[in-house]
């Protein structure tokens, strides 16, 4: 305050009194509003609570929905692999309609329409009549739509906050993702008790519609090509390699920051995918149990998403240092968890694995939205959920073998040595990252 001060020093009358209390009362506002960076990402913010709340919700209803109909447990587990298709087989696609298209359109579209499919539409149809077959199409189309909302919400950070306030804004949009594994399920579990799952699923259906109307008054300084330009297919498909050239060949920054995704997934989908069973194997826990360790890895990433906001104006190498930490802390409580048997000791475990999980999504979306050109960001984004759903698939698929062929305490210390394998990597990458170019010198050259 004093080094704008160049007039000398202020009488105290009245008026000046009163213009500094209103300053004050200016910057306390401001102050207040701090946490959530800016207008228009405060409305991303809100509108994320609630579209996180209601995926939580939808997660356990529409399994619950979807086993009473078919009673099949091979058939239930066949939604959670529909919602992951679609990221992985039209991910370059979709980038390019990130890319070509108003960010703000796309995310309200996304939540209207995910509130029409996972709401509406069960309201519409009794349970007699729902088939399995358009059971799945309905999930289907449902992870077409969020596949479609992730991407983009990511390339939109940049239109919304500067750059030195990436970071932050990603870890923020994280700490949603706790809030609706924390409160989504248990709000879902309630509902089903009392009306069943069906209600719960159309009741849902409004949070969907209330994200969307959070999103009506943001302003996005989007510089990207006129969204009215038709194109043809070939020069769509030119696009599609454009991003996809970039992503894995032009950039080798974003390359390893991609491939350290994937081991990442590869560890962290199989660990949370499978425990329900490494609680109930290793720790003897009932489903009651379970859902309570759950609500503490939920607690563990809040708190990193909480903590790195202070973090987003680090340099890049220690951002990435602070991965390799939380890496490394994360790893070694998935091992500990093999020696304990106490549910105490293993809520703080679970706890600390969260921790160790929260750290790497905030950071590596930050670097990528600092690396990638902003003409560029959408197919980026995309072709980096595309790997990580991927290797995440895959993590599930052998830790599922491995836990079934050789016990689930083998599986856990593997899923805790790909974590520890991370930090390393992420170690020596702390070392080379420091080389990059500045983001605008990469924008103007494209």
């Amino acid at each position: 305050m004093a080094s704008g001060d160049s007039s000398g020093p202020v009488l105290p009358n009245a008026p000046n009194r009163t213009a500094n209390a209103g300053l004050g009362l200016t910057i306390g506002r401001t102050q207040a509003r701090r946490w959530l960076l800016t207008r228009d990402f405060g409305l991303i913010w809100w509108s994320q609570v609630l579209s996180q709340v209601a995926d939580g919700v939808s997660k356990l209803a529409l399994l619950w929905f979807v086993y009473a109909i078919t009673g099949s447990p091979l058939k239930t587990t066949m939604i959670g692999l529909l919602q992951t298709l679609p990221p992985i087989v039209f991910g370059p696609f979709i980038g390019v309609l990130v890319d070509r298209l108003p960010k703000k359109a796309i995310l309200i579209v996304s939540d209207v329409t995910r509130g029409v499919l996972i709401g509406v539409v069960p309201c519409m149809v009794a349970v007699p009549h729902f088939t399995v077959g358009s059971l799945y199409m309905l999930v289907f189309l449902y992870g077409i739509a969020t596949a479609v909302f992730v991407p983009t919400l990511s390339s939109a950070v940049p239109f919304m906050v500067p750059r030195r306030q990436f970071t932050a804004a990603n870890a923020l949009l994280q700490s949603t993702t706790s809030l609706g594994i924390m409160i989504g399920p248990a709000l879902s579990g309630l509902g089903i008790a009392l009306t069943g799952s069906q209600e719960v699923l159309c009741w849902n259906a409004v949070t969907y519609l209330a994200s969307a109307a959070c999103l009506t008054p943001i302003r996005l300084r989007e510089q990207g090509a006129p969204a009215h330009r038709t194109e043809s297919g070939s020069t769509v498909l030119r696009h599609m390699v454009d991003g996809m050239r970039y992503a894995f060949f032009t950039h080798r920054q974003l390359l390893v920051l991609i491939i350290m995704a994937s081991v990442y997934t590869f560890g962290t989908g199989a660990f949370t995918t499978l425990f329900p069973v490494f609680g109930s194997t290793m720790l003897g826990l009932g489903p009651v149990e379970v859902g309570y360790l759950w609500s503490w890895l939920g607690v563990g990433f809040f708190l990193t998403s909480i903590g790195l906001i202070r973090l987003s104006e680090w340099p890049m190498d220690k951002r990435v240092l602070t991965i390799a930490a939380a890496c490394l802390l994360g790893g070694a409580s998935v091992c500990a968890l093999t020696w304990v048997t106490d549910v105490k000791a293993a809520a703080l475990l679970i706890t600390c694995i969260g921790i160790g999980f929260g750290a790497w999504t905030p950071m590596a979306w930050g670097m990528i939205q600092e690396m990638a050109p902003a003409n560029m960001l959408g197919r980026v984004m995309s072709a980096y959920t595309a790997v990580a759903t991927a290797t995440s698939l895959a993590g599930m698929s052998f830790f599922g073998w491995v836990t079934e062929a050789f016990g689930s305490a083998i599986s856990v210390v593997g899923i805790g040595l790909i974590l520890c394998c991370l930090a390393l990597l992420s170690r020596w990458f702390s070392r080379h990252v420091h080389e990059l170019r500045p983001a605008s010198a990469i924008r103007n050259s494209n």
